[in-house]
């Protein structure tokens, strides 16, 4: 046995398996119970605050120490059932046990923290938070296949907590009911296949005009395999793409005729064409009001100028077109700029334009947007933030800045540099239960000129 297999062996023997009593303390950002045993705090699943519970280590190290509630003898007010059965191994939600306004207070108190001890600021008003369906509202996933030997059947759905298996379940709450509530069923057809042991993954894309599996397969697959497939995709009226290559390298197995995903934004007249691989938000309920909340604070009016930075299909670009004399929107995948032109053209507008640049990289200073006066400017940047394009949008003087944020500590590192640094007021900030029954936290902040 190697050194480092030994270690491992006596950190497992160290582990207590007796049950330990403690009363949570509070939360932590992710949603775990937080206690102290021997002065040391111990970070709980399934643990709220204020409750009496006894838990069992799960992780026990010099620098961290966490657990898992087994048993809760003084129950908090905020405790709920779970609806999931797979809730506690899924590694799909970590909130389920926590009532649902509950849940957005927690993001909404998370945000706020971060705003004040990373960025040093402090809004002027707290939005009210944006929130829709809290189950089966995810309209895109990725989804775990594994044949199981000793089992001798197919397990399909997101991973266990913490560890590569597939959690098995019967159905997925949080899934588009067309895939959640199949979840057997799929797994079963699965199993029927020749292949079913070279199938690695299911993708779910879900529009509004249909609801897409991307299924990756690495071998070819035969007719018969087709054949069940199919099957399945007619009893359950689902589109069934295969994938042998590239994400992009997509073969329509039913229907044949495969056009793409789309959702309309009712509101502002606007139809955005995707495919299965490309970015789109997960809940199509909470990004319509989200757009609705961001153009209303942008106040445009048909002499603005506008800049659309990590635009992506065009999500806020064209229906902010709806309302100014002109918008830019600039992403860093050629791909999907070149997408967002398409879907400009198809929903007939003309006063929108789009360009590909990498927006973390000095060449922006080279391009020719952003030597143009933009006097509103909306921001959408993935998890690690805007801080490196922060310094030109100080030149622009833009007046108005809405920012949307998928990590409020980036949110925060920016907001900070925005504020004190370059000028701006903190006018509002708040949460969107993008991601119900997660830690995950979305959230969007108003910024404006002094």
């Amino acid at each position: 046995m190697s050194q480092t297999a030994s270690r491992k062996r006596r950190r497992k023997k160290r582990l207590p398996e007796d049950l330990v009593e403690v009363t949570i303390e509070s939360l932590s950002d992710e949603g775990r119970g937080i206690a102290h045993v021997d002065q040391r705090p111990v970070f709980i699943d399934q643990a709220l605050a204020g409750e009496r519970v006894r838990f069992r280590y799960t992780r026990l190290t010099s620098k961290i120490a966490e657990g898992r509630a087994e048993e809760v003898h003084e129950a908090s007010a905020d405790r709920v059932e779970p609806e999931c059965s797979a809730f506690g191994r899924c590694g799909g939600c970590s909130l389920q046990h926590l009532d649902s306004r509950a849940q957005i207070a927690l993001k909404q108190q998370t945000l706020l923290k971060h705003l004040r001890h990373i960025g040093d600021v402090i809004p002027e008003h707290v939005l009210e938070p944006i929130s829709g369906e809290v189950w089966g509202y995810r309209s895109k996933a990725r989804l775990g296949v594994r044949y199981v030997a000793k089992k001798e059947k197919v397990l399909v759905g997101f991973r266990e907590r913490g560890s590569s298996f597939i959690t098995e379940t019967e159905h997925c709450k949080i899934l588009h009911p067309d895939v959640g509530e199949i979840i057997t069923g799929l797994a079963d057809c699965i199993s029927q296949l020749e292949l079913k042991q070279r199938i690695p993954q299911i993708e779910v894309a879900a529009g509004d005009n249909q609801t897409v599996l991307v299924v990756r397969h690495l071998d070819a697959m035969p007719d018969p395999d087709r054949e069940k497939l199919t099957a399945l995709a007619k009893t359950h009226g689902l589109t069934i793409l295969l994938q042998a290559g590239s994400p992009d390298d997509l073969e329509p197995l039913w229907p044949q005729n495969f056009g793409p995903l789309y959702y309309i934004l009712d509101d502002f007249d606007i139809k955005i064409e995707f495919q299965p691989g490309d970015f789109t938000q997960v809940n199509n309920e909470v990004n319509r009001k989200m757009i609705t909340r961001a153009i209303e604070f942008l106040q445009l009016d048909t002499e603005d100028s506008v800049l659309d930075l990590f635009c992506g299909l065009g999500n806020f670009t064209l229906p902010i077109s709806r309302y100014c004399a002109n918008v830019t929107g600039v992403e860093g995948s050629l791909v999907m700029v070149n997408k967002a032109r398409a879907n400009a053209e198809l929903n007939n507008i003309s006063n929108a334009s789009f360009h590909y640049a990498d927006l973390y990289s000095d060449e922006v200073k080279h391009t020719q947007w952003i030597k143009q006066r933009y006097n509103k400017i909306m921001l959408d940047p993935p998890r690690s933030g805007a801080a490196e394009i922060l310094h030109y949008i100080k030149r622009m003087n833009a007046e108005r800045i809405v920012y949307v944020s998928c990590h409020p500590a980036t949110l925060a590192r920016d907001a900070g540099v925005l504020v004190n640094e370059l000028g701006y007021r903190l006018t509002h900030a708040g949460v969107m239960d993008m991601f119900p029954h997660t830690a995950h936290v979305e959230s969007m902040a108003v910024f404006e000129s002094k």
